[in-house]
């Protein structure tokens, strides 16, 4: 046994939490945080307030957030895509995104990255969002 090994020490260091993808399948209001970590639930609510100029449906339901990270310390980390590369509003969406999700209780830092793969098409929609645009 070497120097910083203490046998009776029972400390549990607490568990990471996990991205969560929208593709999981799962509720965000049923995953378990830690106590002060921004939920995941209410960050999903502050994002489906961001509408595309160009298509009447909240960024959520299009599909277009691929990971929302929260930590115990506010900071959240939030990777999206867009319908298409050359979309005028391309600089102003992850600003919409950030200021919408900061008044999340608990939100401290926001940082909303573009990613572009996987590539967005129309499948990753909700079906909510399917309805709405007739594509059922």
């Amino acid at each position: 046994m070497d120097d910083t090994t203490n046998p009776g020490d029972t400390t549990v260091e607490p568990q990471t939490h996990e991205s969560w993808r929208p593709d999981e399948d799962v509720d965000p209001r049923t995953i378990a945080q830690e106590e002060g970590e921004p939920l995941i639930g209410d960050i999903v609510d502050a994002i489906r307030t961001v509408f595309d100029p160009e298509i009447p449906i909240n960024i959520y339901d299009l599909g277009l957030i691929y990971t929302i990270d929260s930590h115990k310390d506010g900071s959240i980390k939030i990777e999206m895509t867009l319908t298409a590369p050359g979309c005028p509003v391309a600089e102003d969406i992850p600003i919409w995104v950030r200021d919408a999700v900061v008044k999340v209780d608990g939100a401290t830092d926001i940082d909303v990255e573009i990613i572009w793969d996987p590539p967005w098409d129309p499948s990753m929609m909700t079906d909510y969002a399917k309805i709405e645009l007739g594509m059922y």
